[in-house]
């Protein structure tokens, strides 16, 4: 008994250490985006601001033409719902197909799917970009929603939540007569549906914090997402810090909501068997 409080005690403080490093940059960066660029540049290390100021949230505010941060937050919103969505049903279908329904060498394409996972993300780049170019869809909505919808991961996550559900649900919904759309539209969707809110918070989270695809295939302000729009916030020959974390705090708000509104949900999700009653 005292072995057990004793791990549990040690287990609490060594979550409580990471936890402390994992949150300090953010309250320096919320601590930093109150104070002014003398403050900053003179005073140098430091966590609370020695004069409070919102001048660079008004700065932000001022929606500017070479930096509209309002445009920038729909544009990431029309993006990161539009790509939430999409993925979803992807992911909903494309696991239903390698899980519930038998095709020849099934298995053997999703063995081979799930070996692209080995291979880095960065050397798609280059073969996205020209099929983007050719297509003509540089500089829009498109060009950052499109490419990622199927994620190989997020296919297997629900297959290994579908695989759970018992076969025996098919096998009745065939005999009452029912075609392959309906059992998966009123038997399968429904049951999982909690490990497909997993894949939508990931989904959107990725999709709005996503940066350097976005800074590629887009070259017109008006038109880029929130992440990227903030590395304009940088002068060309000067940096602004204050500036930069205060846009950085007003983009991780939307996330910070999702997850605070679904934390619930989210939570009873990461059971692999919650989606059966």
């Amino acid at each position: 008994m005292k072995q057990s409080k004793l791990a549990k005690n040690v287990s609490f403080i060594i979550l409580s250490v990471v936890c402390l490093f994992w949150i300090l940059p953010l309250i320096w960066a919320v601590f930093t985006s109150f104070k002014s660029q003398n403050e900053i540049a003179s005073s140098g290390f430091s966590f609370l601001p020695k004069a409070w100021t919102f001048e660079n949230y008004a700065t932000l505010m001022n929606n500017s033409e070479a930096s509209p941060v309002f445009q920038w937050f729909m544009n990431s919103l029309i993006i990161s719902t539009a790509f939430m969505v999409l993925t979803v049903f992807i992911t909903a279908f494309a696991a239903y197909g390698f899980t519930r329904v038998q095709w020849p060498g099934r298995d053997f394409v999703f063995s081979v799917l799930l070996g692209s996972m080995m291979f880095p993300t960065v050397i798609n780049l280059i073969p996205n970009f020209k099929i983007i170019s050719s297509l003509g869809w540089a500089n829009t909505f498109l060009a950052i929603i499109v490419p990622g919808l199927a994620s190989v991961y997020n296919v297997f996550l629900v297959r290994q939540f579908m695989r759970a559900i018992p076969v025996e649900l098919d096998e009745s919904a065939y005999i009452d007569g029912a075609n392959e759309f309906q059992i998966f539209w009123h038997i399968i969707l429904p049951l999982i549906k909690p490990i497909l809110l997993v894949v939508a918070l990931f989904s959107f989270t990725a999709s709005w914090n996503d940066f350097l695809w976005p800074s590629i295939v887009m070259t017109d302000v008006s038109r880029m997402p929130i992440t990227p729009g903030l590395q304009l916030l940088q002068g060309q020959y000067q940096t602004f810090p204050g500036l930069s974390t205060a846009g950085a705090i007003l983009a991780l708000v939307p996330t910070f909501l999702l997850y605070l509104v679904a934390q619930k949900y989210f939570m009873q999700s990461m059971s692999l068997q919650s989606g059966m009653k």
